[in-house]
């Protein structure tokens, strides 16, 4: 009897390690099998688009600046005190209010004895004219006095314009950016005194690689962002330079954009550029992507059916994104309803208009 059961010993130990393994397999080879898809749920309306193949131009950012279309540093014409400057920064002016006043008293002076030069010289000349009606005079003195009057002349209106610029005004409507000088302050010519422009114009200033400046022409609309204030728009091409800078290789491009509350004359900008057409790339709609964790996948439609796939995008741009890796030309993705849908689950199709291409 001992024997007996030695013999079931030793035969019990590999049969129980072959009905594990048996075991294992079965469980390995169910644990890749998708759950099935209940059959009671109903087919869902959804929207597709095909995988379009295109051509796209790379996208190029330039850095700018935002400046105002209208600006003017104010300077003096001549040299002379400031006895009154009326205006602080952020001080709001119209076309012809006056900014600064000067005490000038040499143009006062000048202009005081050019007019009484031009009396003398008149009254000579009349004089003299009286007297060669009456043969007591020449025409040479008269010639000679009526020389003298016009030049008397000439001197009295130089003194009339230089005492114009004692004062000076705005020469459009806009605001005070920058104060340099104040009231007691020695002004000289040429020396600025004051800063201003006119906040509801603006414009970004960038400078754009040669080779992309031959493709821009003025009208062209551009995207334009500004960071700070939070703006994105498209601004209008208003000048391009016809010749690049040589130690940048680069061109000046001024682009009109519309005002905004916070957008302010300095700030940073970036404008983008497309350059010419590259490689081809897969394009869908950025509504077929859906975040899936770490990864992003969309709803494949085939034979009514949906199919799930991750994929790999990369650019995204104006709606649409690129397809870098997982769907094929020609695929028709779900763009809408998706919400709704499980990876297997039938499906009630209506095709959606495929998104234009931006024009290289």
């Amino acid at each position: 009897m001992k024997r007996t059961m030695n013999g079931w010993g030793h035969c019990f130990f590999p049969v129980a390690v072959l009905l594990m393994g048996l075991i294992g397999l079965v469980g390995c080879k169910g644990g890749h099998e998708k759950p099935p898809v209940p059959a009671s749920l109903p087919a869902v309306q959804v929207r597709v688009q095909k995988v379009a193949e295109e051509q796209l131009g790379s996208r190029i950012e330039v850095v700018g600046t935002v400046q105002a279309v209208e600006r003017a540093a104010i300077a003096a014409r001549l040299s002379g005190q400031i006895i009154e400057m009326p205006v602080v920064l952020g001080s709001q002016v119209q076309q012809g209010d006056l900014l600064v006043r000067m005490s000038a008293a040499e143009i006062s002076a000048r202009l005081l004895q050019a007019r009484g030069q031009v009396d003398l010289v008149h009254r000579n000349l009349a004089r003299e004219e009286r007297l060669l009606q009456q043969n007591a005079s020449t025409a040479e003195t008269v010639k000679g006095l009526r020389d003298q009057a016009r030049i008397a002349e000439a001197a009295r209106k130089e003194a009339e314009s230089m005492a114009q610029y004692v004062t000076i005004t705005a020469p459009f409507a806009g605001t005070i950016t920058r104060k340099v000088a104040s009231v007691g302050d020695l002004a000289s010519p040429g020396v600025i005194l004051l800063e201003m422009e006119n906040p509801l114009a603006l414009q970004v200033v960038a400078q754009v690689p040669e080779a992309l400046v031959l493709a821009l022409q003025k009208g062209d609309r551009l995207p334009v962002s500004v960071p700070a204030a939070a703006v994105n728009t498209e601004g209008e091409v208003a000048e391009v330079a016809p010749a690049t800078d040589p130690a940048t290789r680069t061109a000046p491009v001024k682009i009109n954009i519309a005002s905004a509350p916070n957008l302010r004359a300095g700030q940073f900008a970036r404008v983008a550029l497309v350059s010419a057409a590259g490689a081809k790339a897969l394009v869908v709609g950025e509504t077929a992507v859906l975040p899936f964790g770490q990864m992003e996948r969309v709803f494949v439609v085939e034979d009514n059916t949906a199919r799930l796939r991750l994929v790999r995008t990369g650019a995204h741009r104006e709606g649409r994104v690129e397809i870098l890796a997982g769907l094929n030309a020609g695929d028709q993705v779900v763009v809408g309803g998706q919400e709704q849908v499980q990876d297997g689950q039938a499906v009630l199709v209506s095709l959606e208009e495929q998104p234009r291409g931006e024009q290289p």
